[in-house]
Formats: C-alpha cells, sequence, structure tokens
C-alpha cells in the first residue's frame, strides 16, 4: 500500500516545501513584486513600491477580528475535545470495533459528523479515538493498521469548510466582513445549508466511512504493537480555591448558555443572521466551560491547546498584508478579470474549486486562504453572473481537499498518535480523490 509514489510525494514534501510561515513570508514577496510591476503604471518602481508596502501594512491590521475568531475556534476546538463527556463517548466508540475495518469505517463517520460541528474538536477527537482503539487492538494482540485508523481520524479535515466552523461561509455571514460592499451578506441558509451542500455533507458521510471500511477489510494491518505516545489527562490533582470548584463552572456555563440564547432570539427577533463566526465560539467556549469538571481542568485544557494555535496567530496577519496590496493596488481586480476571461458560468465553480485546491498548500487555512482568494474570486463571479454563495462553497471545497494531502493540520493527530506523515498518507491521498470527484461532480451539476 506504501507504493513508491506516495513515498517520492513524501520525500519531495519533506525536502522542499517551507515551513507555512516562510511560506507566508515567500507569498508576501511574490504579490509584492506582481502588484510593483503590474499595477500603478503612472508611478515610478521606486514610488510604486513605497505604496505597495504601505498598501502591505495598511492589510496587515485589518484582520485582527478575523484572527482572533481563528485562534479561538481551534483552541476552544481542543478544549472541548478534552471534556470528560468527550473522553466518555470516545471510550464507547472505541469499544465498539472489533477488526480494523470496523474501526476505521467507525472513526471516519465519528470524525466527519464532529467536523459539521467544528474543526478543531474533530482533529483531536479523531486523534484521541484513533490511539484509544489502537492501544485496545495492541493490548489485546489483534490486527491493526494503526496509519489506516489515523487517517480515518484525519478524514473530517476533508468535510470540515462546508459545516458549521466553516471560515469562508460564517465570515460572510457576518454583517461587517470585508467584502460586504461587493457582495454583500449571505445567510448559512445560502452556503452550509444550501441543497448542494446538505447533498455533499451526507454524501461524505456514507461514502468516505465506506472506503476507509473497504481499505481496513483489504489492509488489516499486522499484530506488532505500535509504540504510542501517552496523552495527559485533562484534570489536574490540584485544585486550588474556588476555580476548583465544579459548581461554578456549571453555573458560569448555564448562564452564558442563556445569554447565547437571549442574543440568538434578539438576532432572529430582528431578521439577522444568527449564526456566525462569533456565535459559534461563543457556543464553544459556553460547552467548554460548562462540560468540565472545573474552571481548573479547563484552564489546563486551554494552556495544552495554546501551543497549537501559535502559528495562527503569527501567521495570519502576515495573509492579512497579502489582501492588503492585492485589494489597495488593484492586484485583485486584474486577477479577477483573468478569471473571468478564460471562464464560463459553468465552468468557473471549478476553477475555483482547483484555485481553492492548489492554494491550500501555500496556505494551509480556511481563513487566511478566504483572506487571499476571498476578493478575487467574488470580484471575478459578480462580473460572470456567477452566485456568490457557489463560489464561496466551491472555494470551501477545494480548501478542505487537499488537507488529504497536505499534512500540516495533521501535526497535532500525527503528534498524539506518535505515527509520521508517510503512515497516514497513502490513505488520505485515496480519500482525496474520492472526494475530489464528489465535489467536483456535485459543482457541476447541482
Amino acid at each position: 500500500m506504501k507504493s513508491s509514489v506516495a513515498n517520492s510525494y513524501l520525500r519531495w514534501v519533506e525536502r522542499y516545501l517551507p515551513s507555512p510561515f516562510i511560506i507566508a513570508l515567500l507569498l508576501s514577496a511574490l504579490t509584492f513584486l506582481l502588484a510593483v510591476f503590474i499595477t500603478g503604471p503612472e508611478h515610478s518602481i521606486l514610488k510604486n513600491s513605497v505604496l505597495i508596502v504601505s498598501y502591505w501594512q495598511k492589510g496587515f491590521w485589518e484582520l485582527l477580528a478575523f484572527t482572533m475568531q481563528m485562534v479561538l475556534i481551534l483552541l476552544l476546538g481542543y478544549t472541548l475535545a478534552l471534556t470528560p463527556l468527550c473522553h466518555k463517548l470516545i471510550n464507547k466508540l472505541a469499544d465498539g470495533s472489533q477488526n480494523t475495518a470496523q474501526a476505521a469505517f467507525i472513526v471516519s463517520l465519528a470524525t466527519i459528523s464532529i467536523s459539521f460541528f467544528n474543526w478543531g474538536l474533530c482533529i483531536i477527537f479523531g486523534a484521541i479515538l484513533s490511539k484509544k482503539i489502537a492501544d485496545r487492538f495492541t493490548a489485546k494482540g489483534k490486527a491493526v493498521n494503526f496509519g489506516l485508523i489515523a487517517a480515518s481520524g484525519y478524514s473530517g479535515m476533508m468535510a470540515w469548510h462546508g459545516g458549521l466552523s466553516g471560515s469562508a461561509p460564517l465570515k460572510v455571514a457576518e454583517e461587517t466582513h470585508f467584502l460586504v460592499d461587493k457582495m454583500g451578506t449571505l445567510a448559512i441558509s445560502q452556503t452550509i445549508f444550501s441543497s448542494m451542500n446538505i447533498i455533499v455533507s451526507i454524501s461524505l458521510l456514507i461514502i468516505i466511512p465506506g472506503v476507509c471500511y473497504l481499505l481496513g477489510k483489504k489492509y488489516p494491518g499486522s499484530h506488532q504493537k505500535t509504540e504510542l505516545k501517552v496523552i495527559r489527562k485533562n484534570t489536574t490533582s490540584i485544585i486550588d480555591g474556588v476555580e476548583g470548584k465544579p459548581w461554578l463552572s456549571k453555573l458560569l456555563g448555564l448562564l452564558l448558555l442563556g445569554s447565547a440564547v437571549t442574543y440568538g432570539f434578539f438576532q432572529s427577533h430582528e431578521g439577522k443572521n444568527i449564526i456566525d463566526l462569533n456565535f459559534i465560539n461563543f457556543l464553544l467556549l459556553t460547552l467548554s466551560i460548562g462540560l468540565h469538571q472545573h474552571l481548573t481542568a479547563f484552564f489546563g485544557a486551554v494552556k495544552e491547546g495554546i501551543q497549537g494555535v501559535s502559528d495562527v496567530i503569527i501567521q495570519f496577519p502576515f495573509y492579512a498584508g497579502i489582501m492588503g496590496m492585492m485589494k489597495y493596488s488593484g492586484l485583485v481586480i486584474i486577477f479577477s478579470e483573468l478569471l473571468v476571461q478564460n471562464s464560463t458560468t459553468a465552468s468557473f465553480p471549478i476553477f475555483t474549486f482547483i484555485s481553492g485546491a492548489i492554494v491550500n498548500f501555500f496556505v494551509p487555512s480556511g481563513g487566511a486562504q478566504w483572506a487571499v482568494q476571498g476578493p478575487i474570486v467574488i470580484e471575478a463571479a459578480i462580473k460572470l453572473g456567477v452566485s456568490p454563495a457557489k463560489t464561496v462553497m466551491a472555494l470551501a471545497y477545494g480548501d478542505q481537499i487537499t488537507n488529504m494531502l497536505q499534512p500540516f493540520w495533521a501535526l497535532p493527530l500525527l503528534g498524539i498518535t506518535g505515527l509520521k506523515a508517510k503512515d497516514i498518507l497513502p490513505y488520505t491521498s485515496i480519500l482525496f480523490l474520492i472526494g475530489s470527484l464528489l465535489f467536483l461532480g456535485a459543482l457541476l451539476l447541482l
């Protein structure tokens, strides 16, 4: 199964693909050069360079709120995955599989289902569930294909952008998002809960676990024990003061829940969108606090998850700077016109999907990718008369499908399971091919 093609691809990635931050710097430099030499013909190169730098700095600070939203959606998803309730669910699911095929099916189905709620939660949930199952199998001397089970635990990352934590569809549902002057606001009924996305989501829930099951039948693994890392428990043995009292976290959780319900009622009464990034993050915070045993355990989980969001904190402003250069120099209009000239109304969603899939290799964040590509594809969609809602989802599908080839978001899973990218890549590559056919078919037919 671990073919020479997959191994060659992995060696190429390990040898030539820079770190995500270096990629952000390289993209910044490339965008700067393009803006300097393509835009502003009435200025000298020196003057235009100074202008482009000012555009970069202007854009650098424009998405600070968006950056914080992305940080929280990952961090709070992580803390929710470490609650006792999630651990009970994980243990129950782990007990329900008797062989690799069943395990791969259960892990994939559970992870994709959770990805529709929150992508940060699905990464950690899938990783812990994969590890639990491998622990049980190896302890009992059962054959296990740990690479396939872990790949199944990562499969939710090919479905998340069409769910309730999808960066692009949630962002355009806000009344003050950065493209509101171009496209207005799009309620999630037009994107996440559109008939096209519902069909796609149901298809993913049926097809991908089925594929994982068949792979488990064909490649059940061996009886060799696998060394697994031990995950630190999310509870603490030292409880200090009022933060260690269980009643406080429950009371605070209920108060926050009441606030969320009240906010949702008034938003709905005024005819405004209820579900956006802020509402999802608030709900995650409410659940995380209320479901942890006490605030001490909650803050312990937060501290454990902070390291995983450090890259997002630093990289997002650089992607915002790229957006600023493209937006204020007019480069976004030039690129969108190129898309328009080479697309038709029917082919544009396909081109958007493919471009999203390619860019995800270099901008491995749905939020950052929307900041960079959103202005281009929306400008082109408006000129071609293509539905902005379908355009948003086409880009979202492209962004998520190459997660199966781009191992950036698999790092938490690999860290928890102790596996390497080469252990899961042969299987996620198959999921990439199946998913690509599904998404392209939906964009063409629906």
